[in-house]
């Protein structure tokens, strides 16, 4: 099994310093793959969409450019035309969990995971990531190796990481699909609690009330 790894109140958002810069007014870009692509769930249920429907109350925007089956490289390959055409101000990075389960070497994932950090943040755009596990039969020493990649890559670039997007998800019941990897459409709003402070952590202000906040945690 796949698991992957990696509020607002009105007026001023409660992660935000006081004192933070001006920051950029671009939209969120979600670079994931089939976890940000809500698989095998109905088109708008998702926690990248649920995300989306939250931020419009702080007038930011996202961009899901999740595809189911992708790779660090693959996001990689595609992330230039993405910052291109939609010039984001936070790029929020979800992939990895493709590379783990093909046995993919956990050197090439850092360095693409790097790469991408690096260009986001050329670009403008301020990185959060998504760390990511893998099931114990690949082995204790590959499982630690490529669990070790996310924080340690957070540290190097100082990046804001989500520890682990499926907290309260994985291995929990009615929260996994029955192939045993996607979560069902009841975990979606649970990711999106487990996502929401470390974006909003790098928005500047936003005005989401209670009311709107309640609706979409019942979801």
């Amino acid at each position: 099994m796949l698991l992957a790894v990696g509020l607002l109140g009105a007026g001023v958002c409660p992660f935000a310093s006081a004192d933070a810069p001006e920051r950029a007014t671009g939209p969120v870009l979600v670079l994931g793959d089939s976890l940000g692509a809500a698989y095998n769930l109905p088109l708008g249920s998702g926690w990248v969409d649920l995300l989306g429907q939250t931020l419009t109350e702080c007038q930011v925007g996202v961009v899901n450019a999740s595809i189911s089956g992708d790779t660090s490289a693959g996001g990689l390959a595609r992330l230039p035309d993405l910052l291109e055409r939609h010039q984001p101000s936070i790029v929020l990075v979800e992939l990895g969990g493709n590379d783990g389960l093909r046995g993919l070497p956990t050197r090439k994932l850092y360095e693409n995971l790097r790469e991408i950090a690096v260009k986001s943040e050329q670009s403008g755009a301020r990185v959060v990531l998504a760390g990511m596990q893998i099931p114990g039969n690949y082995g204790a020493r590959y499982r630690q190796a490529f669990s070790d990649v996310y924080p340690e890559l957070a540290a190097e670039l100082d990046l804001t990481l989500i520890p682990f997007l499926l907290e309260g998800v994985a291995l929990q019941p009615g929260m996994i699909q029955g192939d045993g990897i996607h979560p069902t459409g009841a975990a979606q709003p649970v990711i999106l609690q487990n996502v929401l402070p470390y974006v909003s952590s790098q928005l500047d202000t936003c005005s989401l009330d209670e009311a709107s906040k309640a609706s979409l945690t019942a979801q």
